[in-house]
């Protein structure tokens, strides 16, 4: 697989006074942004059945996320981004077993590799950055985003990035040191925006999901 940095994120279910809480434990405002996800895969669910999510943001491109290797169990999730296209068209010929369109564009490989359009909605989100008192300038800090989805749904993360497995443990200590502080249940497990989007408009996708996978509801998409 292409190198990509290493997302380890948290999801919850934000409550009422969320971002004076996180101003009241030092959280910087970044940005508030308002931008377009949309989601492709195969009419069969083969990139999202095996944990591989394709996604094309408004302004930002394309992204790939696939599973992490660490095989620490909770109530998180841990996916290698990748956003270089080329990483991104060479990754999707791996998992979907096609050879000979690895040095295509996104544009050129979308109708070989039978990916289309399986979600498409529009986000509201605050970003908020965090560092713990006494940790390492070099550490990357805390990121927490709060969303709403335009069909109704609100969900927040705790983020870190990091560039090898062997720092996945230390990112997630603090992710759920700093999910406690903000008043998250030790085991919530809220699903990903993507997962609320098919659960509603395309449940038969979202029940062969289910079919493959029964912690779906758990993942972070």
């Amino acid at each position: 697989m292409a190198q990509g940095l290493i997302e380890v994120e948290r999801k919850f279910i934000p409550g009422p006074g969320i971002e004076e809480r996180l101003q009241e434990l030092g959280g910087i405002l970044e940005h508030r942004i308002t931008f377009r996800d949309t989601y492709y895969d195969t009419p069969e669910l083969n990139l999202m059945r095996s944990n591989h999510w394709l996604r094309q943001r408004e302004g930002s491109g394309w992204e790939l996320k696939c599973p992490g290797a660490s095989g620490i169990s909770g109530p998180h999730t841990e996916y290698k981004e990748l956003t270089s296209e080329p990483a991104v068209v060479a990754q999707l010929c791996e998992v979907l077993g096609a050879k000979g369109l690895g040095d295509g564009s996104m544009a050129a490989v979308l109708g070989p590799l039978g990916l289309q359009e399986v979600a498409s909605f529009v986000t509201k989100r605050s970003s908020w950055k965090l560092v713990f008192p006494g940790v390492n300038e070099e550490e990357p800090m805390l990121k927490v985003d709060l969303d709403t989805a335009d069909f109704g749904y609100a969900v927040g993360e705790v983020e870190a990035l990091v560039q090898k497995e062997a720092e996945v443990p230390t990112a997630l200590k603090k992710i759920n040191s700093l999910s406690s502080m903000l008043g998250v249940p030790a085991q919530e497990r809220a699903p990903g925006k993507l997962i609320v989007y098919l659960q509603h408009f395309r449940p038969q996708d979202y029940r062969r999901l289910l079919e493959v996978n029964s912690s779906t509801e758990d993942t972070s998409r």
